[in-house]
């Protein structure tokens, strides 16, 4: 039996008395057929691969049932290359510190704010040496893009508009994950490429960005999406749902003080987006307004009191089990994408709490002596290390882990037999406010109003993922 491997949806039709194996892609117009190995006929044809824009032949006889050298075997195991949309390439630039003062400062001459920043304790000269480093990398971008036939344009945040998205066929935000971020908020479904370039490694992890060997070999990796080395990744997101009386207040900027993560300033933009929302087609009707948010959660949705001092009070309902009452510091929601962000640091265990554990694990079994020897502190180490890598999970995967952070459980609260579960995962999950002053806040870039008989729907759907690629190593 002839098994073909490949990343895309298919079905088998039956046409004049033989088999064909239609391929299409996840998102496209039918991209392959291939002749049945079970027909008969003396000779088998050639097969074509197809794109809407590219036609590529491979060897002629390759599915043959017949016999076949090795050569003819290994064609029918080849990987069909993906093809990557390099025709119109928006590159989304960071605002950088030096921009921004820049943008607050626009009638001083580059002497007066210079005076301005040295007085306020800023380090002018490091502020325009990384504004420098990030703008001759954001050139390479676009000078590689332009190589591989791409027309550009470049924009930065205030620019960064439907329409300039609509016109792109990918969007490469050229900065660290806060720049990654506001690209993927404006993306709504799974069609449109989002790939990130580190403009700065030596200062932005850039997890979400392409791995910082990427960042000073840009023409290589532009080549690697060209001719197709690459695998697509689609990075699952949070589709939220308000339910209540004041879903439709606007949302409030969390970035206001602006000087650590301006590029997530786009909400000047989100009333655009309200044309666009997404439609919740599960939800019940009945008389609360409802209203599913213009974006879209990458990393993660936290819920709480504004004021992280005041107790939260909430009741959260998991994959439609019991509806539990909860008191805590907040909870917060990720994707696999953010099981590397803030929740992991939430649920981490560190080295110091899992060497007291042996500790005490030692002294009540009498197993371990009150002292740990170097044996013992390695076994703490694979311990801590072992614990800590099972918060994480795929970013593709269907699902989301929710940590109940700060959970209230002492004395009366919460009732004994309500059992609540500080951390789990989930694939739905819904949550009723009792706060007085709460937000949900998307991303850490923005804040919608959550306060007392206000619920949210959180779900992940396959078409709110965003597209994204991992490159194949040379």
């Amino acid at each position: 039996m002839l098994c073909v491997f490949v990343m895309f949806k298919s079905r088998i039709l039956l046409e004049k008395g033989r088999i064909v194996f239609q391929v299409s892609r996840i998102f496209g117009s039918p991209v392959m057929e291939l002749p049945s190995p079970f027909s008969s006929a003396s000779s088998t044809p050639p097969f074509t691969v197809m794109t809407n824009s590219v036609g590529i032949n491979a060897t002629p006889n390759a599915l043959s049932t017949r016999s076949r050298s090795p050569l003819q075997s290994s064609a029918i195991h080849e990987r069909v290359r993906p093809v990557f949309p390099l025709k119109r390439a928006l590159v989304l630039s960071k605002l950088s510190r030096y921009e921004f003062e820049r943008y607050r400062h626009p009638d001083l001459s580059e002497e007066e704010l210079e005076k301005v920043l040295r007085k306020r304790g800023s380090d002018y000269d490091t502020l325009l040496f990384h504004h420098q480093l990030h703008k001759r990398c954001e050139g390479v971008v676009v000078a590689a893009l332009e190589d591989a036939g791409a027309e550009t344009r470049v924009v930065n945040r205030f620019d960064y508009t439907e329409s300039n998205i609509a016109w792109a066929d990918a969007i490469f935000p050229t900065g660290g994950d806060g720049t990654f971020l506001l690209a993927a908020s404006r993306i709504l479904d799974s069609t449109k490429p989002v790939v990130g370039f580190n403009s700065d490694p030596s200062r932005s992890e850039g997890y979400l960005c392409l791995p910082k060997y990427y960042s000073s070999n840009v023409k290589e990796a532009v080549e690697k999406l060209k001719n197709g080395d690459f695998l697509w990744l689609h990075r699952k997101r949070i589709r939220i749902t308000l339910i209540g009386d004041r879903v439709d207040d606007p949302p409030i900027e969390l970035h206001d003080q602006q000087l650590l993560h301006p590029e997530y300033r786009f909400f000047d933009c989100i009333q655009e987006q309200h044309k666009t929302a997404l439609k919740s087609k599960d939800i019940p009707e009945s008389s609360a307004k409802r209203r599913v948010l213009p974006v879209l959660a990458l990393n993660e949705v936290f819920i709480g009191e504004c004021l992280s001092a005041r107790v939260s009070y909430y009741e959260m309902e998991v994959d439609g089990g019991e509806r539990r009452k909860v008191k805590s510091s907040g909870m917060c929601v990720s994707t696999g994408t953010g099981s590397t962000s803030w929740t992991f640091s939430i649920d981490r265990l560190t080295h110091q709490s899992v060497e007291e554990l042996v500790r005490i694990i030692a002294d009540e079994t009498g197993i371990g002596p009150d002292k740990l020897s170097d044996k013992n502190l390695s076994l703490v180490d694979r311990i801590t290390s072992r614990f800590n890598n099972t918060l994480v999970f795929k970013p593709d995967e269907n699902k989301m882990a929710y940590t109940i952070r700060d959970l209230i459980c002492r004395g009366i609260w919460p009732k004994r037999n309500e059992n609540v579960r500080p951390r789990g995962y989930a694939t739905r999950i819904v949550v009723k406010s009792r706060c007085f002053d709460a937000g949900l806040v998307v991303d850490g870039g923005v804040s919608f109003s959550f306060n007392d008989g206000t619920s949210a729907i959180l779900e992940i759907h396959d078409p709110d993922a965003l597209l994204t690629v991992n490159l194949l190593p040379t």
